[in-house]
């Protein structure tokens, strides 16, 4: 048996380490840009505000592109208009255009995943679909540990402007490979009949398309939207406002603050593939789709809540320590509840549903942004922010399985 669709997740994997590079070289820029530009935390809040709003917008629009259009020239045009607007930054030098190149990026990176769901669906049956999307999502934190590496020399050796453009460049050389090598499985030269079977394994699926709308009636989207809106905002908090939180709490700078972030990136990236395996080794195991899912995300729930005490961390290594945890699981959650949407709905509405939870995640990171500027400006301390965290998830699944007591996928008809 060929084994080409470990080829597309590496793909995958790619396309989602550039999309977290691009999103997170202005949290990293933050103290430098706050400094040359005069920014409020209020006006960094605003420009973070834009790139989450258009975000939001794009994943409406989207999971139905891609759903009508397809996975391969959807994901390319996604690609090339993010590293377009990524590259923008460069030009920019004021709070609104940088807020307007933020929301170009953020409208052309809604597409990633999306896509990257999508086609998880089309390659991979239903018990390697976690391990697979674990494996893609970890691109979110090898992205996470690559920019405090790579943007302060790029800044040091060349200007800040240097960090966008050269990121941004990375996303069109990912679109000229991806278009040559994606083909849809069935009737791929480079997937073997035992292959094509075994991504074919799960019972038959309908392929017309679902209107949009429809799919609001069903608890299945409203749970998986629900779970993203609550604990999404978190991990866009770890990615725009660590930075900033290292240097005000511990001193740290663009030369120094690389080693934490990057120490809690790995550890997120362990938990982004150790939260998928779980639950695919459950399954394989014989436990329930519903059973190994669940407790696999109530695991990474748990381990979220010793965040809430890491403002309160004197040594530099110990809150590095319990932010990593909480990276770690939120990654392991966000690995199952992707996988989950694709549990419950069938194939030709993952990209749509995925879209939608992913806007009522982007929406509630709007949230968290203006909620982050206000507490900053006027409080002046990071600690409301983290006891508010910790205990999301742990609602979130609360939710899931109240609207979900089994995972049954969704009877959709028309």
């Amino acid at each position: 048996m060929t084994r080409h669709r470990w080829t597309i997740c590496a793909l995958l994997f790619f396309a989602t380490t550039i999309n977290y590079i691009d999103r997170q070289v202005i949290g990293i820029l933050k103290p430098t840009l706050s400094a040359e530009f005069g920014w409020s935390e209020t006006d960094y809040a605003d420009i973070v505000f834009a790139f989450q709003t258009a975000y939001a917008l794009g994943l409406l629009i989207a999971g139905r592109v891609i759903d009508r259009v397809g996975v391969r020239w959807g994901y390319a045009i996604a690609v090339v208009v993010w590293s377009a607007f990524g590259m923008a930054h460069a030009a920019a030098s004021s709070v609104a255009t940088f807020a307007a190149a933020r929301f170009g990026l953020g409208l052309g990176e809604a597409g990633n995943f999306p896509a990257a769901i999508k086609a998880t669906a089309d390659w991979f049956p239903k018990r390697e679909r976690a391990l697979a999307t674990g494996i893609f999502n970890s691109g979110s934190n090898i992205g996470a540990i690559a920019t405090p590496l790579m943007v302060p020399p790029l800044v040091l050796a060349w200007g800040w402007q240097s960090a966008f453009l050269i990121t941004g460049a990375v996303g069109i050389i990912w679109v000229a490979i991806w278009l040559l090598v994606y083909r849809a499985p069935d009737g791929n030269a480079r997937v073997s009949d035992a292959e094509l079977a075994h991504i074919r394994s799960d019972p038959p699926e309908q392929t017309e398309p679902i209107a949009w709308r429809s799919l609001l009636r069903y608890r299945q989207t409203w749970a998986f939207a629900i779970a993203k809106f609550l604990t999404d905002p978190i991990w866009w908090f770890f990615l725009f406002w660590l930075p900033d939180f290292f240097g005000k709490n511990y001193g740290l700078d663009l030369k120094t603050f690389g080693p934490a972030l990057v120490a809690i990136y790995v550890v997120a990236d362990v938990g982004s593939i150790g939260g998928g395996w779980l639950s695919s080794h459950l399954i394989k195991r014989g436990w329930t789709i519903n059973a190994g899912r669940k407790t696999a995300m109530l695991v990474c729930a748990v381990c979220v809540l010793p965040v809430s005490a890491a403002i309160y961390a004197e040594n530099l290594g110990v809150a590095v320590a319990i932010i990593g945890l909480a990276a770690a699981a939120h990654q392991g959650w966000s690995a199952n509840l992707f996988t989950l949407a694709s549990d419950v709905m069938p194939r030709r509405a993952v990209g749509s549903v995925v879209g939608i939870g992913g806007m009522a995640g982007a929406v509630g990171g709007m949230a968290m942004s203006k909620y982050a500027g206000y507490v900053l400006d006027n409080v002046g301390s990071y600690a409301p922010i983290f006891l508010a965290i910790g205990s999301m998830y742990l609602i979130a699944l609360a939710i899931i399985h109240v609207l979900l007591p089994r995972l049954d996928i969704a009877r959709i008809d028309g």
